[in-house]
């Protein structure tokens, strides 16, 4: 499987407060379901792929290019679709309008087909002329997928997609992760059930460090009778925790 994104000895935080540390991570051509509690580091871990922030240290590889300037990470952002859990829009725009500038911002090519496929597929072809501050909740973080996902870029990251979402636009979701193929997408949720359901490896983090990092059914596999959860996948989460924790 084609390795978009090599992360090796990454360390980040902010001031004097480390949040990642020394964390290696390997991220393939397919979808990679980052489960952790809060601050667990798996913002930071986006935001820095995103090359948002540079690494303190460690190195951040991408599409066999290694990040190491200000020049390379810019190159780096025209293939990256990046989603924040919060992102700004200017509210007088459509939401048409809005995608457009955002893939207009990363150089997709063939511009005008791909903002309409990418709004088609977030389901929000009948408010594209629609103005942003127009919408529900839900609706403009459809708008927030629909930028991070125009033109398939290489690396999708997706922090919390599916807040505000209902179960059908969840469901909706789902199928558009399971139909971005040729893309290595990161998506950080608490939302165990979304990784169940759409991710091929599951990495579980916890006080930025990597726990676990497999298939769905081997995080089953590490479920410990006695441990909170209604499902073996949450069982197994919370034993990769508890594990951490004993440690």
């Amino acid at each position: 499987m084609k390795r978009v994104v090599r992360v090796s000895g990454l360390e980040q935080g902010y001031r004097s407060r480390s949040v990642l540390n020394r964390l290696d991570l390997d991220i393939n051509v397919g979808t990679l379901g980052l489960l952790g509690p809060n601050g667990a580091g798996k913002t930071t871990l986006l935001r820095t792929l995103a090359t948002v922030v540079p690494p303190q240290s460690g190195e951040i590889e991408f599409l066999g290019q290694l990040i190491n300037s200000e020049r390379v990470a810019r190159s780096a952002r025209r293939a990256i679709g990046y989603l924040p859990q919060d992102f700004g829009f200017y509210p007088n725009f459509t939401v048409r309008e809005f995608v457009h500038y955002c893939a207009w911002m990363r150089e997709v090519s063939d511009i005008e087909k791909k903002v309409s496929r990418s709004i088609e597929m977030v389901g929000l072809t009948k408010q594209a002329d629609s103005k942003m501050k127009s919408l529900s909740g839900g609706m403009v973080r459809r708008a927030g997928i629909a930028t991070a996902v125009v033109g398939s870029p290489p690396l999708v990251l997706l922090d919390e997609p599916t807040v505000g979402l209902d179960p059908a636009q969840r469901l909706q979701f789902r199928e558009l992760v399971r139909n971005l193929d040729g893309s290595a997408v990161v998506l950080s949720t608490h939302l165990v059930e979304d990784v169940a359901s759409i991710c091929a490896t599951v990495a579980v983090m916890n006080d930025g460090k990597l726990l676990f990092k497999g298939t769905p059914e081997l995080l089953k596999e590490q479920a410990v009778e006695n441990q909170p959860g209604d499902s073996l996948m949450e069982r197994g989460y919370m034993s990769a925790l508890a594990k951490q924790g004993g440690e």
